[in-house]
């Protein structure tokens, strides 16, 4: 993992056409602006994670009883 320090208003760009730039910080809260090609999906951890459970479970055999 690569941890970088980055202050309001500066960025890291990701492949030459991915910026994320740090827009605020409130007590522990860091509000980011990223700036991607549209054919990129940007998700929030939690929502990546529900999404591909659903994918996996819907791709499941149906078992009968």
């Amino acid at each position: 993992m690569l941890i970088l320090t980055r202050r309001i208003g500066e960025s890291i760009i990701i492949n030459d056409d991915i910026q994320v730039k740090i827009v605020d910080i409130q007590g522990g809260q860091v509000r980011l602006g990223i700036e991607a090609p549209s054919s990129i999906d940007i998700y929030r951890e939690e929502i990546y994670k529900r999404i591909h459970s659903t994918l996996k479970k819907c791709a499941e055999p149906l078992v009968d009883s």
